[in-house]
């Protein structure tokens, strides 16, 4: 199956209004509008993928992305099987702050929860 330079690929990945607020505030706070949130797996971690999430201003080659009213997530070719699905959020409570990842496709997490198979 040919791929053309033209036909831009999505991904499963959805990012809560929460989430998505978030990036836009951190963005806003940068001065930047240039840049994309990447989500990514990586061979590593007590489960054995780790993910990985941080703001991007490349796009690389077979990149899937989407975008959430301005707010443009990107996985690379090699994540998409494993993120279909899974939902970005957000965090605000007392108990942790942060960027959460739900993920159906993870049959099993550590302890920490930064980990899955």
């Amino acid at each position: 199956m040919a791929d053309t330079a033209t036909s831009e690929k999505t991904h499963g990945v959805v990012i809560t209004d929460t989430a998505a607020a978030k990036v836009k505030s951190l963005l806003e706070q940068e001065g930047r509008d240039d840049l994309r949130l990447r989500l990514a797996v990586q061979p590593g971690g007590c489960s054995g993928l780790i993910y990985q999430l941080y703001f991007d201003e490349r796009t690389l080659d077979g990149d899937a992305i989407r975008d959430f009213d301005g707010v443009g997530v990107i996985v690379d070719k090699m994540s998409v099987p494993y993120l279909d699905g899974a939902t970005i959020d957000f965090s605000d409570t007392i108990e942790k702050q942060g960027f959460t990842i739900d993920n159906p496709n993870a049959s099993s997490s550590c302890a920490c929860g930064d980990s899955f198979a």
